[in-house]
């Protein structure tokens, strides 16, 4: 346990009316009254002092701030700390954390703040990561995630998950402790029904993965097309911003352009690709061929073909090709003249909409029915089930589940119930980890080591 006091600037660097300054440990009041010597005692915890903060060696005055005092253990670390809220920029709260590391603290590492709560129990693992989450979340959907999980939504979940494991070690013990003569109290089948029931369970918490790690990295959402199609305009009209060229001129997009974009409150990375036409230019050549790479790893296809023009035989060619999900965007819908394309003889499709890059038309269909394709199980709000958004949950869960499932596979088939118990520890044990119940320093060294220093 760690028994230094430790110190750091909580907020971001640049340019901010306020910043904080943490302090935790053991001497972080006689910190707080080396850096303010008018304060003749502490101030009651968890009340705002105004004070002048001064350097502890000549006593030059540093800022004019507040100080709040949070005792041990009602504190986010659940040591002594203190938060001193001085004037933003970029010396004054240099300043101050250099006069701290003065007086006796010690420069804190990343994520060194939120560590020492999980240490001190304060936090668990789960719900200490969700605090990086929180503060990285770059979709409302995302944060929402988060704040389920600091919310003990997946604590709770997975360690009712582990108290089954518990219990159907207990069912084993009551099996194996009556001779075989007796009628035993607890018979296989009912243990092999539990068994399944707790695969099922991770099952549907390990169903919610998919969607977590797109919450986390955003669904790849990549425009497809001929050449002067229109998928740069409708790209720069879901930005809202001139973010890629648009000329005329066929084959203007050379290479992938790549941006993030929140519709529906859900995460997309939305890339304008170059268009794709057989080519004799070297560079076009090296941009399609970007396309292509980006088109097999995309989560949907975004396929661009202006509404007054014939589909090709390429085109069905490249739809039923496609392995993602593709919305056919008609574009330039503004332009077009005469009946409706007829989508229906197109096959493989997602959707089909009509949009005006120019009038705006159709950009709100697209902005609803791509969170509909990428989240479909989240659309409308997050369930009450928590999701999966951290790769350390699921390969843990999937650990679990393979074990449990060879438990009960064991038992089916015939294998001593002594032999087949030997399953569910490791079962246990991968879910304790993820709790955080039972740790490996490399485990938190990787957890930790993601945050921000101050937190």
């Amino acid at each position: 346990m760690d028994v230094d006091t430790i110190a750091a600037i909580s907020t971001g660097p640049g340019a901010g009316a306020i910043a904080m300054v943490r302090i935790s440990g053991p001497v972080s009041s006689e910190i707080l009254l080396r850096l303010a010597p008018a304060l003749e005692e502490m101030p009651a915890p968890r009340t705002a002092s105004v004070v002048d903060l001064c350097e502890p060696g000549d006593g030059e005055v540093i800022d004019r701030a507040v100080a709040t005092y949070y005792r041990s253990p009602e504190s986010y670390t659940g040591e002594d700390v203190v938060e001193i809220t001085c004037h933003g920029g970029v010396i004054g709260p240099r300043l101050v954390l250099s006069a701290c590391l003065a007086a006796g603290a010690r420069q804190a590492e990343a994520g060194e703040f939120t560590k020492r709560a999980y240490l001190r129990g304060k936090l668990d693992l789960i719900q200490a990561e969700a605090v990086s989450d929180l503060i990285d979340a770059r979709s409302r959907a995302f944060h929402r995630a988060a704040l389920r999980h600091m919310e003990h939504g997946l604590s709770t979940r997975i360690t009712a998950l582990r108290e089954s494991l518990v219990r159907l070690e207990a069912l084993l013990v009551h099996h194996i402790d009556f001779p075989e003569e007796d009628e035993p109290p607890v018979a296989l089948d009912v243990i092999t029904e539990e068994a399944k029931r707790v695969v099922q369970e991770l099952d549907a918490l390990l169903a919610t993965a998919p969607e977590g790690e797109l919450l986390r990295e955003g669904a790849l959402t990549v425009f497809a097309g001929r050449p002067n199609a229109g998928k740069s305009s409708v790209f720069n009209a879901l930005l809202g911003e001139e973010r890629a060229i648009v000329t005329e001129e066929p084959g203007t997009t050379r290479d992938a352009l790549e941006e993030t974009v929140q519709l529906g409150g859900f995460p997309f990375r939305l890339v304008d690709t170059a268009g794709l036409r057989e080519s004799d230019g070297r560079v076009e050549q090296l941009g399609i061929e970007v396309a292509l790479r980006y088109l097999k790893g995309a989560d949907i296809v975004l396929f661009c073909i202006p509404a007054a023009a014939k589909t090709s035989a390429e085109d069905r060619k490249f739809l039923e090709t496609t392995a993602a999900p593709v919305v056919l965007l008609e574009t330039k819908a503004d332009l077009a003249e005469g009946p409706e394309r007829d989508s229906t003889d197109l096959k493989g499709l997602a959707g089909a909409v009509q949009v005006s890059a120019l009038s705006g038309q159709g950009l709100d269909q697209i902005r609803q029915l791509l969170p509909e394709l990428a989240y479909s199980g989240l659309v409308g709000g997050l369930s009450d089930q928590p999701v999966l958004t951290r790769q350390r949950h699921i390969r843990a869960l999937k650990i679990a589940r393979s074990e449990v499932e060879l438990f009960r596979n064991s038992l089916e088939g015939g294998l001593p119930a002594e032999i087949a118990s030997t399953h569910l520890r490791p079962a246990e044990t991968a879910l304790e980890e993820v709790l955080g119940v039972i740790t490996v320093d490399d485990v938190l060294d990787v957890v930790f080591r993601e945050f921000c220093v101050g937190k």
